[in-house]
């Protein structure tokens, strides 16, 4: 597998040539939607087959990974242009493995609205472990506000992919309210009714588990959040329910600030069966511009983290988004557009800009000016840094990783995660 940087002048032909594959792979491997704009600085991910089957007449997905081995999840893996199991068609080359040494076993999870398109779903799914459905509300009662998301546990154990039920403190206006926190954190009548609901949704919904996202926790409440999560734990555990935890990306136990100073990695790590480091958003809306997830500021997280937290209980955190800023950044009064990984190569393409890589955050950027005469700097993910971000977990020996979010579909990302990794399957 070789990450290819497009250089100018490049076209998919002569790249194609060079590595001795047919133009027509790359396309439908990246899938590209326009293959003669390539942009320089484009990151490619060119995978040799090692074995290909072509499909003959009446044989199914099915009949092909029995006679290999392999299953049909693994086949959607290495196929990616097979968007349903029972749509190959004679004369379909299908690749079995590609010329790439595994490291191992991954755990995925990846967050998601209900409102996901179903399409993007059905991609991802062959992809993950976990699918977290993001989120259930909380009343100041305990009571939680219901979504719509039968559909998608139904779809996620159709893949073998466990579906993890999450509750957290976000409002109806976006904010985490850390007052909402403190009356559920303190109250034990509340507490206990919030519990029994959870319980009574685990059950009847058919999830495997369930995610705490509690962010702003009022410093006070400290002791309390970590007494909660143990209660939970006790409640749902004895029923084969997983418990996760996220939390805030800190470097030391005594970190200030208001998202940082309740999460005691330590304490809520015994408490929970798994934590995900929320290693994204240094670069975020309202930020000055700079990468989402700066490959040294993730390291000085997950080195204080090895410290209080057992690296078999933890995921890291991988962003699948980046941002469009405007320059000059006003604190205050900028606000930054988020843009997907494609959308972002697309946006260079039609504006002419060249993709740059920077060695330090270990993530790719451009610049362009719009008609108005405003320089934008745009920051996302390509094939380089999301190899960075997967080099660092294998070398934390970490449990797993955790996607924000996948709602927007990103190949090459499962294309490395795929051919690097076998994706532990828990259904």
């Amino acid at each position: 597998m070789i990450i290819h940087v497009v250089q100018p002048g490049e076209t998919i032909f002569s790249i194609a040539a060079r590595y001795n594959i047919s133009p027509q792979k790359i396309i439908i491997d990246n899938e590209l939607t326009n293959p003669n704009a390539l942009v320089p600085g484009q990151t490619l991910v060119i995978l040799i087959p090692e074995v290909v089957h072509l499909v003959q007449p009446g044989e199914t997905l099915a009949d092909i990974a029995q006679a290999y081995g392999t299953t049909t999840v693994n086949l959607l893996q290495m196929n990616p242009f097979i968007e349903y199991a029972d749509q190959i068609l004679p004369g379909d080359q299908i690749t079995i493995s590609n010329n790439v040494e595994k490291r191992g076993t991954i755990y995925t999870l990846g967050y998601t609205y209900p409102h996901i398109d179903r399409t993007v779903l059905l991609k991802t799914l062959p992809y993950l472990t976990y699918l977290t459905i993001f989120t259930y509300g909380i009343t100041e009662e305990g009571q939680l506000i219901d979504i719509e998301d039968e559909d998608l546990i139904r779809m996620a154990r159709d893949f073998g992919v466990a579906p993890l039920m999450l509750i957290s403190t976000l409002t109806e206006e976006g904010t985490f309210s850390n007052e909402l926190a403190h009356i559920i954190l303190n109250d034990p009548v509340v507490q206990d009714n919030l519990i029994d609901n959870v319980l009574e949704n685990l059950r009847a919904k058919g999830y495997a588990g369930l995610d705490i996202d509690f962010e702003y926790v009022l410093p006070e409440d400290e002791e309390a959040f970590i007494n909660f999560i143990q209660k939970v734990h006790d409640r749902i555990s004895p029923e084969g329910y997983i418990l996760f935890t996220a939390l805030a990306p800190k470097t030391s136990a005594d970190q200030p600030g208001l998202l940082y100073e309740a999460h005691n990695y330590p304490r809520i790590g015994e408490a929970s069966d798994r934590v995900l480091l929320m290693t994204y958003e240094w670069g975020y809306t309202y930020g000055p511009p700079m990468a989402v997830s700066p490959i040294d500021k993730v390291r000085e997280v997950l080195d204080y983290a090895v410290t209080e937290i057992p690296r078999d209980k933890t995921y890291m955190g991988i962003p699948n988004y980046g941002y469009d800023f405007i320059l000059p950044y006003v604190q205050g009064v900028s606000r930054a557009d988020s843009v997907s990984n494609v959308e972002a190569v697309e946006l260079a393409s039609e504006v002419g800009a060249n993709i740059q890589y920077d060695e330090v955050s270990q993530a790719p950027f451009f610049i362009y000016y719009d008609d108005q005469g405003r320089q934008h700097r745009v920051w996302f993910e390509d094939a380089r840094s999301i190899m960075a971000k997967l080099d660092l977990y294998s070398e934390y020996g970490f449990e797993g990783v955790g996607y924000w979010n996948i709602m927007r579909y990103f190949p090459k990302n499962w294309l490395l995660v795929s051919n690097l990794y076998d994706i532990a399957r828990l259904l």
